[in-house]
């Protein structure tokens, strides 16, 4: 076989159907654009959004507020999910994202309370919430706030 031989597999490339081409053709007149009006003209069909003129939607409504894209908060830990990945020791924002539970070790870290702790581990992080710094003590584990 010759590159100059090669051909598309038949009926992949169908021809397009010229509208507009007499009343024989089942597509004469009109072309399949209905009647008269704005719709019936080239540039007629006009978007979702526009209301005839009228002042559309979405810039009647008021903008409020803001929301970043990148928002600063801190990235959550769950104690549960610690007890599965690490035996003993101590766990810091650097082994967590080496485990793959967090995104960054650079940002911070909060644990919370969820899924039983029943490893005595010694934990560091930015912030604790009250009932996580408990279930860590109880343990007989440290949180420490690095």
């Amino acid at each position: 076989m010759k590159l100059s031989e090669l051909r598309p597999k038949k009926g992949s490339r169908k021809k397009r159907f010229k509208v507009g081409r007499g009343p024989g053709s089942g597509k004469g007149k009109t072309a399949g654009r209905g009647g008269k009006g704005q719709t019936a003209r080239k540039s007629g069909p006009v978007g979702a959004a526009f209301e005839g003129g009228q002042m559309p939607l979405q810039r009647r409504v008021p903008k409020v507020g803001f929301r970043s894209h990148f928002p600063d908060g801190p990235q959550v830990i769950n104690l549960g999910d610690i007890d599965k990945k690490f035996a003993s020791g101590t766990v810091s924002a650097v082994e967590l994202a080496a485990a793959g539970l967090i995104r960054s070790a650079k940002k911070p870290v909060k644990v919370l309370a969820t899924g039983k702790l029943t490893k005595a581990l010694t934990i560091k992080a930015d912030k604790f919430s009250e009932s996580a710094k408990a279930a860590i003590e109880a343990a007989g584990g440290k949180a420490e706030v690095a």
